[in-house]
């Protein structure tokens, strides 16, 4: 449907059927761009309720043994790794990253 005031000559049938064909991929353009905009707000929306409440406690507290040295921190992927001395001998503690609950205890020992 061409849109024409009164003071446009109307347009010959090849030129109307090129400027119904632009609108038609203007049209297009517009709803690609549309559902293109709704998804990366979906995908957005749906990491961030996904996230609540998953993350980390303020403040944490993690015991170890009375005169234990802490030798090293180290993040990795969804855990923290502390490896600690206790009393001479090595051990690595794992906590989740997230709810900074303990999740493993690595201790070394001599063989007899």
């Amino acid at each position: 449907m061409a849109h024409t005031s009164d003071d446009d000559p109307p347009l010959d049938p090849a030129a109307q059927r090129i400027v119904d064909k632009v609108r038609w991929l203007m049209l297009l353009s517009g709803v690609a761009t549309m559902l293109g905009i709704a998804v990366v707000l979906g995908v957005v929306g749906y990491r961030v309720f996904r996230s609540e409440g998953s993350l980390a406690p303020a403040d944490a507290v993690a015991l170890i043994p009375k005169n234990a040295k802490i030798l090293s921190v180290a993040p990795s992927e969804d855990r923290i790794v502390v490896t600690v001395d206790v009393a001479g001998a090595t051990e690595i503690r794992t906590f989740d990253l997230r709810s900074l609950r303990p999740t493993g205890r690595l201790r070394f020992a001599s063989e007899p």
